[in-house]
């Protein structure tokens, strides 16, 4: 059986090969960014359930930001993680953002502009939520590029009472993959697979994280992510 680690770094290397892949370069050790991300987002935005969210959480890389500027379009509300979840969650209004900037305002590099941090004890009730992923398995396991933070900003949200929701990826089709993904108590599996060629329901049987597996935080990992700590004061110290 591979290592999470080989399963990325096959997938890596086959976008690569492949000519799939699209700036940022090198597609390691990121979500890459991919040829028919715009195809993706558009899959996405013809689901049910998101014509029916009005809170879609979506996360910061480059192959979503089609789908976060469709939100906006959309009037829809839109929470992104800060980069390494240093502060928590922007949030952004589609009120705050002029006709036609809507895909700078959901850019990385702009999205402070328009948006503003949210306190984790003001969040909205999300009601969908998309994450990229650097490989995925059809049954809903998903790996990101190693770092937890998609696994944890599910975490965060569930421990401070958000009802669970349905999760999407929109990948290349070529990150599909048929390696046994292992899953650990708090990883983050998709009910949704969007693709430049349509979507995939994954039916998975594998549970979501109900909220953060605190045996699995570190010291150093409430020193390099302070919202943890904010998290358990609000929770776990409460209770």
């Amino acid at each position: 059986m591979k290592t999470k680690h080989e399963i990325r770094e096959k997938v890596w290397n086959k976008l690569a090969e492949e000519k799939l892949g699209r700036f940022p370069f090198p597609l390691t050790n990121r979500i890459p960014n991919f040829k028919g991300a715009e195809a993706a987002a558009r899959f996405i935005s013809e689901m049910k359930e998101y014509k029916e969210a009005s809170v879609i959480k979506v996360n910061q890389d480059s192959p979503q930001l089609p789908l976060r500027a469709q939100i906006l379009k959309d009037g829809k509300m839109l929470l992104v993680p800060t980069p390494r979840l240093k502060d928590g969650f922007i949030q952004v209004k589609p009120e705050w953002v002029p006709k036609g900037e809507e895909r700078k305002a959901a850019s990385l590099s702009s999205i402070s502009n328009y948006g503003r941090v949210l306190p984790l004890s003001q969040m909205p009730e999300i009601d969908l939520i998309v994450v990229g992923s650097v490989a995925i398995h059809r049954d809903g396991r998903r790996l990101g590029k190693g770092e937890g933070y998609a696994d944890r900003e599910y975490a965060i949200i569930r421990e401070l009472g958000n009802k669970e929701v349905p999760v999407i990826t929109s990948i290349q089709s070529a990150q599909l993959v048929d390696d046994e993904i292992p899953v650990d108590v708090f990883d983050l599996t998709v009910d949704w697979i969007a693709t430049e060629k349509g979507l995939i329901e994954t039916c998975s049987p594998y549970p979501k994280p109900t909220g953060i597996v605190w045996d699995e935080v570190s010291e150093e990992d409430l020193n390099i992510m302070p919202v943890l700590k904010e998290i358990k004061e609000l929770t776990v110290n409460k209770r």
